[in-house]
């Protein structure tokens, strides 16, 4: 069954740079502690953040921005050497209280929604698989969005961005910042980029260190983009 896309328009975008591709998929979460609080947030002149869609916890989608337009969702951000990500790319809200209201799993539902959703955005974009990113990756200083919890694994099954699949040899953990900066992050600060890092593809561990299978996962993520 498909997702049910609701309209509600936020005031909260701009025109696009002309010529701009959109190459990038963003995905948060909305850290607050009811939808309705979220969406009031995101539509609210005065508060200027939004993002082109929120998809709730049941599998709604609400549409808040056109796709042809710029959503205000990533902030100071940086990707592969790109610093205005919020030209380049399509923003997606799911509603999760996230680390300071009672952070838990993204329900079946919603994460059905955002793989039937971000197939379509995929289809209409040329977004590379590797730029298919959390709001940590692109702000790993900033950001912890969407999290350790948030099924990566499962959205890279379905053909949205990588996952290291198959037997991952260990690394050389003196490689990392190198090999991170090579993947995309912004390594001025290297622990926070490696935390970034380790909540998207290793989340058994979170404590900023340059390991051996950390190495090894991001070794293999680049062997997968031919770096």
């Amino acid at each position: 069954m498909s997702a049910s896309i609701a309209s509600r328009p936020s005031p909260n975008f701009d025109a696009r740079p002309k010529d701009m591709p959109v190459d990038m998929l963003v995905l948060h979460y909305t850290g607050m502690q009811t939808p309705e609080a979220a969406l009031d947030r995101l539509c609210d002149a005065a508060a200027k953040v939004s993002a082109h869609y929120l998809i709730d916890e049941e599998g709604t989608v609400y549409a808040l921005v056109e796709e042809d337009r710029r959503a205000w969702h990533a902030g100071v951000s940086f990707w592969r050497g790109a610093t205005d990500i919020n030209a380049r790319s399509i923003g997606i809200e799911l509603v999760n209280p996230g680390h300071e209201f009672g952070y838990r799993e993204f329900p079946p539902p919603q994460m059905a929604a955002l793989k039937e959703l971000a197939v379509k955005i995929l289809d209409r974009h040329p977004i590379p698989a590797r730029n298919v990113v959390g709001h940590a990756d692109v702000a790993p200083a900033r950001k912890t969005d969407p999290g350790e919890l948030f099924d990566w694994a499962g959205l890279a099954a379905a053909g949205i961005g990588l996952w290291p699949d198959g037997d991952v040899s260990d690394g050389d953990p003196a490689e990392v910042p190198a090999m991170l900066s090579d993947y995309g992050y912004d390594v001025t600060d290297a622990a926070a980029a490696i935390t970034a890092f380790q909540r998207h593809f290793h989340p058994e561990s979170l404590d900023g260190s340059a390991d051996a299978e950390t190495a090894g996962r991001l070794r293999a993520l680049l062997e997968r983009c031919g770096t």
